[in-house]
């Protein structure tokens, strides 16, 4: 895919503001999209948007396919009369500036099962087939995965390794029997999915309409916990009894001694092979529906991925496995053409994801933060090209001013020495650093151009609790702000 020069914004629809607890799909992501038409970017970049679980991470949803209802927007449900007014009468006081994701699940939940009786009592023929067709559409993962989260409910939120063996290993007869006991909340769980894709696509299609593309995000790995992983057990290194025989990571390293134990189940990138990807094939197609541009994360597993065993309590002790490396990739583009994505090759990177990324022509990321050790730094703007990605920071990073707050002096002072100046405004002199380099694509997080410090970091990697709460001020798109963003993308073309 060829990198038309743009700028962008990284801001996930969960940190859009607005009454209801967590950013949504209404009034807010329009009013977002509005300002970044206006302000002269193309690009808006978000995290995966599937059905979060423990932890509150989109890298770790419940599917592969599903969206997150919690993005659902109440200001259109009751546009469309699937809510009435009363039936907010219960709503919390949430805080204005952070996502409380306990108070979220307990109170939204119910909202939509409002909606939904709603719908069942409603007389709109329209609606009604938009719904049956979305279900006919789907069905290919919709009715798993409407099944796994009511069977889910049914045993009180667990995970499916500890549900009875008829259930947690798909036997026929208990599925039958649980799809009819369950039928009203497996109806209640694709009406959930209608209302997300219904309001998603309105959403896409408007950024469209403005000039504005999606990058979306596709996590290399699925959560055990998972819709996909219960349903597609012969995809994944299981056992009889449905446990992961060994579990994905990374090693140990300088920054940890003992490595990261993701504990996501390892593909059987042989069983995927012999079907020619279908299931990958599928994930592409639901994905690219959804945006216009794919970041493919942690890329470097499917050159090679650090193998650990099931029971390990730390990822210190594994291997390195070959991934389906270019023989995965030719499928996909002869599946869908021109790859309209972007590899994330951060991290130990070595020659042979390199040259996979290469020998198809993928853009890779630099993440400025990472350049101020040396003029041989390759994440520096003048080792930049073309075909690549710029980012002040990502999801996972600090923001720059946190960054610059608690950097080793050495590295602050190559930064004023590189850019030539003082300090002062760091955030700002990052933004134009990344706008003014080649990279075909320059991107920053919102919160570098609100000029936040470290309460406003979206992910900090390796901490349980605290992550991807982050919400934008109100008042937060200024006029200020949006004449500077149509300066620097003036000056640096994009």
């Amino acid at each position: 895919m060829e990198l038309k020069r743009s700028g962008g914004i990284l801001l996930h629809p969960t940190s859009l503001p607005g009454p209801y607890g967590i950013g949504d799909l209404g009034p807010a992501a329009y009013h977002w999209i509005d300002f970044l038409s206006e302000s002269g970017c193309r690009l808006w970049q978000v995290l995966p948007l599937g059905p979060t679980g423990y932890g509150d991470s989109p890298y770790q949803c419940f599917s592969a396919f599903a969206g997150n209802p919690y993005l659902v927007s109440p200001d259109f449900l009751l546009r469309d009369q699937l809510l009435m007014p009363e039936d907010l009468k219960d709503m919390p006081e949430f805080p204005a500036g952070s996502v409380d994701f306990g108070e979220i699940f307990s109170w939204k939940p119910a909202l939509l099962d409002r909606a939904c009786l709603h719908f069942e009592q409603g007389d709109s023929d329209k609606l009604r087939s938009e719904f049956s067709t979305f279900c006919n559409e789907n069905a290919s993962w919709l009715d798993d995965y409407a099944l796994f989260m009511a069977l889910k409910d049914a045993h009180g939120g667990a995970g499916w390794g500890t549900w009875e063996s008829g259930t947690r290993l798909r036997n026929p007869e208990a599925l039958s029997s649980a799809r009819n006991k369950l039928a009203a909340e497996i109806s209640r769980h694709a009406f959930r999915q209608w209302l997300f894709f219904r309001q998603w696509q309105a959403v896409k299609d408007y950024a469209n309409r403005k000039g504005v593309k999606i990058i979306g995000d596709i996590p290399i790995f699925v959560a055990y916990d998972s819709a996909d992983a219960w349903s597609n057990p012969d995809l994944f290194y299981f056992n009889n009894a449905g446990k992961p025989t060994v579990m994905a990571g990374v090693p140990p390293d300088y920054f940890s001694p003992t490595g990261q134990l993701w504990g996501n189940p390892l593909y059987r990138w042989e069983v995927h092979k012999a079907d020619g990807y279908q299931w990958w094939i599928k994930r592409f197609s639901a994905i690219l529906g959804m945006v216009d541009i794919v970041r493919l994360d942690h890329f470097r597993g499917f050159a090679g991925y650090w193998e650990v065993p099931g029971n390990a309590k730390t990822a210190e002790r594994g291997r390195w496995v070959p991934g389906p490396g270019a023989d995965f990739l030719n499928a996909i583009k002869s599946a869908f053409g021109d790859l309209p994505i972007l590899a994330e090759d951060l991290g130990e990177i070595t020659p042979d994801v390199i040259e996979l990324r290469d020998s198809f022509q993928l853009a890779g990321m630099k993440i400025l933060q990472f350049g101020f050790s040396g003029p041989d730094n390759p994440f520096l703007p003048h080792h930049h090209s073309e075909n690549c990605v710029v980012y002040t920071g990502s999801h996972d990073n600090d923001t720059a001013l946190g960054w610059y707050s608690s950097a080793p002096e050495k590295e602050k002072e190559f930064y004023r020495r590189y850019l030539a100046r003082s300090g002062d405004d760091f955030a700002g002199d990052l933004i134009r650093a990344a706008w003014s380099s080649v990279a075909g694509f320059a991107i920053a997080p919102l919160q570098d151009f609100l000029k936040l410090g470290t309460d406003a970091r979206m992910n900090f990697p390796g901490k349980e609790t605290g992550n991807w709460m982050w919400r934008m001020p109100e008042n937060a798109l200024s006029n200020e702000l949006k004449q500077w963003l149509l300066e620097i993308n003036y000056l640096f073309q994009r």
